[in-house]
């Protein structure tokens, strides 16, 4: 196995010049830069990370704790934090907790089994009464998303309820009167779901309008496609007249579409559709779907720094900087689920 002596003969500098190289150091010049470079690529040189780590007090590597990976949302947001660690020249180690509260506590205990200088971290069933878990971690953590919040703990997150009422807005806007609401989850007493409501009850109420809970579609078991189909199936099987929907996320709202096209449902002539997430996917659905965009690519860039940050901080020994609590701008990604404004 080369080492860095092999690499310091073949290009003709000291092992010093090669330890500059390998951690970025500004002040080199070019060409000695380009010889070390190709001099390692020649050798098949890898840096010892456990050596590193010990001289530098950081392994250049953070962990991502999220649910999972197979749904859009979070997997979205994992390509984007792994763009964002690169643009800090920092590498990413997921580990998908499961949904699970055991998966969750693991996480937390263990992060990144010892490799990893901090943590981005987003909770689905651990609760806001576990928040003194997060406050009591040994090393640099941000949380995402919203089922935790404590002031003790930097979080970045989205605008649910603004979200969720910009989008029921928008289908006040156009005429409809029966909107349903995709999503509702029976257990939830905190996070997305609860906010995501939130949002849609105000906007109802704003314009004078009663919460009817025959509009309710019930996903206990996950936001997913098939669920959406599910609720939406259940809310027009009650009985209830329909003509906007508001889902919680796009998984929901292109299963709802689906089944209200297979049971002769225009969209959206007769039913205008509404997501939440703007995955990549919503671009593609037959009508494409109207959407909001809650800032992924910002929560995934700030969150980084942020950690980032925090590690800095913690290697140098310094006072650690105020709490960030940080929720990134949404929009509106209007397509055609939902007909022209007038």
């Amino acid at each position: 196995m080369a080492t860095m002596v092999d690499v310091a003969h073949l290009a003709g500098v000291s092992v010093k010049t090669v330890s500059n190289v390998i951690n970025g150091y500004p002040y080199i010049r070019e060409t000695t830069r380009v010889r070390v470079r190709a001099a390692i690529d020649e050798l098949g040189y890898q840096v010892n990370v456990t050596a590193r780590s010990l001289r530098s007090g950081r392994t250049g590597m953070i962990g991502l704790a999220v649910p999972e990976l197979g749904q859009p949302y979070f997997g979205e947001l994992a390509d984007d934090i792994l763009t964002a660690a690169r643009e800090q020249d920092v590498q990413v180690l997921i580990e998908p907790t499961g949904f699970t509260r055991e998966g969750e506590l693991s996480a937390l205990r263990e992060p990144g089994r010892g490799l990893v200088d901090g943590m981005l971290f987003s909770p689905a069933a651990l609760e806001q009464s576990d928040a003194a878990l997060f406050e009591k971690v040994g090393y640099p953590l941000v949380l995402l998303g919203e089922q935790v919040f404590s002031p003790l703990v930097d979080h970045v997150t989205m605008r649910n309820t603004e979200g969720a009422r910009a989008a029921t807005d928008l289908l006040l806007d156009l005429g409809c009167r029966r909107i349903a609401v995709i999503g509702m989850l029976h257990a939830q007493a905190a996070g997305s779901a609860t906010l995501r409501f939130a949002g849609y009850r105000e906007a109802l109420e704003a314009r004078g309008l009663e919460v009817d809970p025959r509009l309710f579609g019930w996903a206990d078991d996950g936001w997913h496609r098939g669920n959406g189909a599910r609720a939406i199936a259940a809310v027009l099987e009650s009985g209830a007249e329909v003509d906007g929907v508001v889902a919680f996320n796009d998984a929901l709202a292109m299963g709802a579409m689906f089944e209200l096209q297979v049971r002769g449902r225009r969209i959206p002539e007769d039913v205008a559709v509404v997501g939440f997430d703007d995955i990549e996917d919503a671009r593609y659905t037959m009508p494409s779907l109207t959407t909001v965009d809650p800032g992924r690519r910002e929560i995934a860039r700030v969150a980084v720094e942020l950690l980032c940050r925090r590690v800095d901080e913690r290697v140098a020994r310094m006072e650690r900087g105020e709490t960030v609590l940080h929720l990134a701008d949404m929009r509106i990604v209007e397509r055609a689920s939902t007909p022209p404004r007038p």
